[in-house]
């Protein structure tokens, strides 16, 4: 699913079931064995999905274990997100120094709990989100625009080491399929440069919110492709069988932006 809003030059693994035969290593088992059900099964096919794109990038099976907030630590050479929602698992690998950094996030296509998008939002970030629920009531926009915080999160910070907190990126989401956001606070220096913003894709699909930041470095020569994607499109969403995240789970989120 999430292949069609990314570039040539990363791999992607992702499944809409649970992988419940996947064999983790003993660090990994480590981190889960008093976990509750639903953790297990999110931690091992996120796991698989990881095992499968580093086997789409030629490279060996690897323990895949979190950094100090949270984030995947990929073998040396490699760069990737993880992200999983109710119904949704996915991982996104590229290489460097073909890609810089990668954002992914998956969220249900619902409306977000009472009060979180006054959370998250900035106040033209709310005007936004009105005007695009008048033209087009069909999409979850307030959950989009947290989904696209969430992958600007997860690009940012294996390149600071920063915490960014929501109001420290202003989104401007267009409805074809892509989105910016523009960084409110100092960067990291990518190509010599400050980081300014960063660009995305994002697509609504069985019921999903899917939203993907791969930023490439500038440079003449090509990033090697990975395989072809299809054309960036809009598709429209099927809300069946992806029940809403409960207040709880968005607020764990907010809080801990953990994967």
């Amino acid at each position: 699913m999430i292949k069609d809003i990314l570039p040539p030059s990363v791999v992607a693994a992702d499944t809409l079931a649970d992988i419940y035969e996947e064999a983790l290593f003993p660090e990994e088992e480590a981190l889960i064995e008093r976990s509750v059900e639903k953790r297990r099964r999110e931690f091992t096919t996120a796991r698989a999905c990881a095992r499968k794109a580093l086997g789409l990038l030629g490279r060996q099976p690897a323990p895949i274990l979190p950094g100090a907030r949270g984030e995947p630590l990929w073998p040396s050479g490699v760069v990737g997100s993880i992200t999983h929602c109710t119904g949704y698992r996915g991982v996104v690998l590229g290489e460097s120094p073909w890609v810089t950094t990668i954002g992914i996030d998956a969220e249900p296509d619902e409306e977000l709990p009472y009060g979180v998008l006054e959370a998250i939002a900035l106040p033209a970030e709310t005007a936004q989100v009105d005007r695009l629920r008048a033209a087009d009531p069909d999409v979850s926009w307030d959950r989009l625009l947290f989904s696209i915080k969430e992958s600007v999160y997860k690009a940012w910070f294996p390149l600071t080491q920063c915490w960014l907190g929501f109001d420290n990126a202003l989104i401007v989401i267009d409805p074809a399929g892509t989105f910016s956001a523009r960084l409110l606070v100092p960067g990291a220096m990518v190509d010599g440069r400050p980081l300014r913003r960063f660009a995305g894709r994002w697509q609504a699909k069985h019921g999903l919110l899917l939203t993907s930041i791969v930023l490439e470095p500038a440079r003449e020569k090509a990033a090697p492709a990975r395989g072809l994607t299809a054309p960036l499109r809009r598709i429209g969403s099927s809300p069946a069988g992806h029940p809403v995240a409960g207040a709880e789970q968005v607020g764990r989120e907010i809080d801990g932006r953990v994967r």
